[in-house]
């Protein structure tokens, strides 16, 4: 479904006419600080490392010293984990003045390491997106399909007839909470060895091969 830059039918948005004031923009696009930088990732990317500088600070989107560039062809994903649960509310995509600028963004919600083999199953919300050179335009987000997100999977599956994508700035809206403290015990509970459940499966190694 194309979204064009018409404002209605939930299409998308210029930051701009949020009628906010610019630190309360910068505010607005925070979840950069709730991304587990070290365990993200970027398939495709053709500089190690390079997808993780386009998740930064709204102020500094215009700073073009950071970008990826898909290396075979014009794709790229990103798996994104948060340090919490996430209701995501928006996105914005902005890149290069030319053909390399992504035209198409697929979202993926709670499919941790995905590749580009998992790209065949059907997202949870796709996007015909506009050039955007400024990091001004929004792409509003089904609130209720994404209102639970503890990773966020970005296929970029194609562009505007480049050989490679160029994406210079990813900002993303919406509401963090942390991680309720009992779940946390929980996991580090069944994460801890105990003994009895080995003398269990010993004595019954059939179990292994029920599947």
């Amino acid at each position: 479904m194309s979204h064009g830059h018409s404002h209605g039918g939930g299409g998308c948005r210029c930051a701009a006419e949020q009628e906010e004031p610019p630190e309360q923009r910068g505010l607005a696009y925070g979840l950069y600080l709730r991304i587990d930088l070290e365990r993200l990732q970027c398939l495709n990317e053709s500089r190690e490392g390079s997808g993780r500088g386009v998740f930064k600070p709204w102020e500094e989107r215009t700073d073009r010293s950071k970008f990826v560039e898909s290396d075979a062809d014009e794709e790229l994903l990103f798996n994104i984990p948060f340090t919490g649960n996430v209701k995501l509310k928006g996105i914005i995509i902005m890149g290069e003045d030319d053909d390399s600028h992504p035209s198409e963004m697929r979202l993926y919600k709670n499919i941790p390491q995905m590749s580009f083999d998992d790209t065949d199953r059907e997202p949870d919300q796709t996007f015909s997106l506009n050039r955007d050179l400024t990091g001004e335009l929004e792409y509003a987000t089904k609130i209720s399909r994404f209102s639970n997100v503890y990773h966020l999977s970005i296929h970029i599956s194609k562009n505007f007839g480049a050989d490679t994508t160029k994406v210079f700035y990813i900002g993303l809206r919406g509401e963090w909470t942390e991680l309720r403290r009992h779940e946390v015990t929980i996991c580090n509970y069944e994460a801890s060895a105990n003994p009895a459940d080995h003398r269990v499966h010993q004595v019954t190694p059939q179990t292994h091969f029920i599947s």
